[in-house]
């Protein structure tokens, strides 16, 4: 789905903060959320996917506004009251008070049926698809063209993961774009490396 954790090239949002040796937790909750969607994933409560996706589909202001890990307790709280895990008033009675859950899950789709193997130096473009459910492909590369240049282990194909649609598993590919070509007049010149799933790509004509 094209939602505002889709932020790749986008501008006016100001300067990117970067804290040199930042710590990885700031507070002791913190370190409990990390933990406990870690143990809910290795439990098979949920799969990782279906997390990214949670976190996709919270209402835009609030992902905005949100720290990132009160973005995975969100995600994590989400995907436990669609699972059953325990109900949003349950939550809310522990919680003592109203807790913002995502936005409704979206309907998810198999493997493109089209899809064809890629070797290295293959010159592919990525398919240009809006969804409404969970999608690998920034928004950024989508109908732009690359070279191959890497082959990753195959891995469950997200868009059907991250909704329990069954599907087969398939390699991603690292592609070199052209940073020019990504943002004509807006970038200098460098050299942009992206994992793609298979079914995002088809050769270049």
């Amino acid at each position: 789905m094209d939602g505002m954790h889709d932020m790749g090239g986008r501008q006016g949002f100001g300067q990117v903060r970067y804290e040199p040796n930042a710590p990885v937790f700031h507070e002791d909750w913190e370190k409990r959320v990390n933990a406990l969607y870690s143990l809910a994933v290795k439990r098979g409560i949920f799969n990782m996917d279906e997390y990214r996706h949670a976190i996709e589909r919270m209402e835009p202001r609030h992902y905005l506004a949100a720290s990132y890990y009160e973005r995975s307790l969100t995600g994590l709280a989400t995907l436990c009251v669609e699972k059953g895990v325990f109900s949003k008033e349950e939550l809310e009675a522990r919680a003592q008070g109203l807790f913002p859950l995502a936005l409704a899950l979206g309907h998810g789709r198999s493997n493109a049926r089209d899809r064809e193997s890629f070797k290295l130096g293959d010159k592919v473009s990525v398919r240009t698809e809006h969804v409404s459910g969970h999608v690998r492909a920034p928004g950024y590369v989508r109908g732009k063209c690359g070279v191959v240049v890497g082959i990753s282990p195959a891995y469950p194909f997200p868009d059907a993961h991250a909704h329990g649609v069954t599907a087969d598993d398939e390699p991603t590919y690292d592609v070199r774009f052209r940073a020019q070509d990504l943002w004509p007049d807006a970038a200098e010149a460098a050299m942009i490396h992206v994992g793609i799933f298979e079914s995002y790509l088809v050769i270049a004509a």
